[in-house]
């Protein structure tokens, strides 16, 4: 796992080329949903190791910067990295609203301190099934939940290659980002996640 400082460019160099990029990435997104506004959004990548928490992270940081109430949830259920990234705990999040009722009433969400309106929600113990969590009709409530407390919630996903729980969640969002890392992604495993 990178260094967080590092990672995080967007709050570290926010003048870099980097973190513009993200901001071009916030203005595309916003330009190609004028007519439906993004609510949800799963990112995903082909393959591990493409980048796609860090470019998640840095996503949502941009999109508070811009004004929108954002929650940054981990539902990457296999190899969850969120936490690390934003220096949280991990005992609680996505997998405690699922499997408590009681949770959603008061959703385990953390503040990102350097960022007004950016709060994220772990990923919480690892379940033994997590295609079938995410796929779940709970998962729906807890979706609905999440997208009444802010104008945005972002789903970090496990590689769409890997498990199907990108794909079974993408089913649930208004859209699904793949993530493709320059000279490092081959062109067939980018046809098959698409």
């Amino acid at each position: 796992m990178p260094d967080s400082k590092l990672a995080l460019i967007t709050l570290t160099h926010p003048r870099s080329p980097a973190a513009e990029a993200y901001r071009t990435l916030r203005a595309n997104l916003s330009l190609s949903s004028a007519d439906h506004p993004l609510r949800a959004l799963v990112v995903t990548s082909a393959a591990p190791g493409e980048g796609k928490s860090i470019a998640l992270a840095n996503l949502a940081v941009v999109m508070a910067q811009g004004g929108q109430r954002v929650i940054l949830v981990d539902a990457d259920l296999r190899h969850p990295s969120l936490h690390e990234l934003f220096g949280t705990p991990n005992e609680h999040g996505l997998v405690t609203l699922l499997d408590e009722q009681d949770a959603l009433t008061a959703p385990p969400l953390a503040s990102v301190a350097e960022v007004e309106h950016l709060q994220l929600l772990t990923s919480g113990p690892l379940p033994l099934d997590p295609a079938a969590q995410l796929g779940s009709a709970r998962m729906d409530k807890v979706i609905a939940a999440l997208q009444k407390q802010v104008d945005l919630v972002l789903f970090d996903a496990p590689p769409v290659l890997a498990a199907t729980d990108a794909a079974i969640l993408g089913t649930k969002v208004d859209g699904v980002l793949l993530v493709v890392q320059a000279k490092h992604t081959s062109r067939d495993h980018v046809q098959q996640a698409k």
